[in-house]
């Protein structure tokens, strides 16, 4: 059994019948034509899946509001890097030279969609039964981390908007940096004429939700600054 068999079975529970698509999984466009991003397609589904049926049996008297806010922050791109760091996926990375020189063995946007690339194997694998049982062990502690349900920044800032009669905030991305395969975005988040606040990320969408978490610390205290000049 070669070490990577040892480690599929001991982070997923399951003795590999196949190889192949766990290599796949693994492996980066840069490495070669035979590349992850149809098996994070198929894992993002399980994943999804999976998810939303766990959330449905555990929290039984929540609304659907509160479940998808549930399900919004434990399926992002980075806690599905979160996770793939903790098992040890990047150094099983299949990675081109100059995409490892670049760090794309520390990218939250590689490593989340491996993640999810190594869950499709695993669902074609093993099947349903065994994908779904190693998402509950591993997301276990993130599901039960907190009893209310977490507010997405970008929902949490709309919502401040609205409550507080501004305008609605607007994001503008102000640069983009780093290789295709690690990239770098910097993200402006405004509400008009308030405040601004600007963040990094691995893609846009983290990068919006940096800013906005950002932005909402500030506009909190804004309020109270503008009365004491009154």
């Amino acid at each position: 059994m070669t070490d990577l068999s040892h480690w599929i079975e001991r982070t997923f529970g399951h003795r590999p019948r196949d190889l192949s698509d766990w290599q796949r999984a693994l492996t980066h466009a840069s490495h070669g034509d035979n590349h992850y991003e149809r098996l994070e397609f198929l894992g993002d589904r399980v994943l999804g899946l999976s998810m939303a049926e766990w959330l449905y049996e555990t929290f039984p008297e929540e609304p659907e509001g509160a479940l998808s806010k549930r399900f919004n922050a434990l399926v992002t791109g980075a806690v599905c890097a979160e996770i793939a760091r903790e098992i040890g996926v990047p150094a099983h990375l299949r990675l081109g030279k100059q995409a490892r020189d670049d760090g794309a063995s520390d990218s939250d946007n590689i490593l989340g969609d491996v993640m999810e690339a190594l869950l499709g194997a695993l669902y074609r694998d093993a099947g349903l039964d065994p994908a779904r049982a190693a998402i509950r062990r591993l997301w276990a502690d993130r599901l039960h981390a907190g009893s209310a349900a977490p507010q997405h920044p970008k929902s949490a800032l709309q919502e401040w908007a609205a409550a507080n009669n501004r305008k609605p905030p607007v994001y503008e991305v102000m640069d983009r940096s780093g290789p295709g395969h690690a990239p770098r975005f910097t993200v402006r988040a405004a509400i008009p004429k308030l405040a601004e606040s600007t963040a990094e990320g691995g893609s846009k969408q983290e990068a919006e939700t940096a800013a906005a978490e950002a932005l909402l610390r500030e506009v909190r205290v804004v309020p109270a600054k503008k009365s004491r000049k009154g």
